[in-house]
């Protein structure tokens, strides 16, 4: 069975980790059901929110299981262990649906890099984060150092990078990493996703493109996604693909 599930109840799917006994350690399969929930969200056009949780109350996720990465040589380690995690995570945070994260536990190493892939946090009181990579003698590899640099203020960022520092869910939503601190997470996360759901659709999916396209994320694709929407019902549209079923040059007007 999959230690990670995907349901799709009308306009929201929920992804969740699904291997307390580990602390939701992401081992090299479950990017794999990452990344395939991820494609699978996408292609359900009904899908309007993500929320992304985890089982047990001890951990969302405690990081990249160690078992799988500390045996493969250096060249396997940046090739499949470190570019494969930023694909997987890329693909969940360029969801069109916002992407909601209930953090119910601690979010340590990839763990805190994934729940960064997500538009909008909500921590339990007892989740704390932290980077413990340089402690086993690696550095961040999923984008803690790149993807977290715009959420957390820098000199914060490398006091956790460099010394391993945990900070607390309040000290998170004091900085602005997380959105809300709350005893029931899950619950505040059903509330922010059910606001979303009373906003335009259309409305809501361009907004996620052009802030992510503000911050320098998949900048490049967002703005051409948004020129490909405003060029589509016009009239030239509609006369290039005639003239080009007809064989024949199109006639512009205006």
């Amino acid at each position: 069975m999959s230690a990670v599930h995907l349901d799709i109840r009308g306009p929201i799917a929920e992804i969740r980790l699904a291997n307390p006994e580990k602390l939701n350690a992401l081992t090299s399969g479950m990017l794999d059901t990452l990344e395939q929930h991820a494609a699978a969200v996408e292609a359900e056009k009904s899908v309007r929110v993500v929320l992304l949780t985890a089982e047990g109350d001890r951990a969302f996720c405690a990081g990249a299981d160690i078992r799988d990465w500390s045996g493969l040589t250096p060249r396997d380690f940046a090739r499949d262990w470190v570019r494969r995690g930023h694909r997987v995570f890329d693909r969940l945070a360029r969801l069109p649906a916002p992407l909601i994260g209930v953090l119910g536990g601690h979010a340590f190493g990839g763990g805190l890099e994934l729940a960064a892939t997500c538009d909008i946090r909500v921590a339990a009181p007892k989740a704390t984060f932290a980077l413990p990579e340089t402690g086993v003698g690696i550095v961040p590899g999923w984008s803690g150092t790149q993807r977290l640099a715009g959420q957390i203020p820098p000199a914060l960022l490398k006091e956790m990078a460099l010394t391993g520092a945990r900070i607390s869910a309040e000290r998170a939503y004091q900085v602005g990493f997380v959105n809300g601190v709350s005893e029931t997470p899950e619950i505040k996360a059903k509330e922010m996703a059910d606001s979303i759901l009373s906003n335009g659709p259309q409305a809501t999916e361009t907004a996620k493109w052009m802030i992510a396209a503000a911050l320098g994320e998949d900048a490049a694709a967002g703005i051409e996604a948004l020129a490909g929407a405003a060029m589509a019902p016009t009239d030239e549209k509609a006369e290039g693909v005639v003239a080009f079923f007809a064989k024949r040059k199109p006639e512009f007007e205006g």
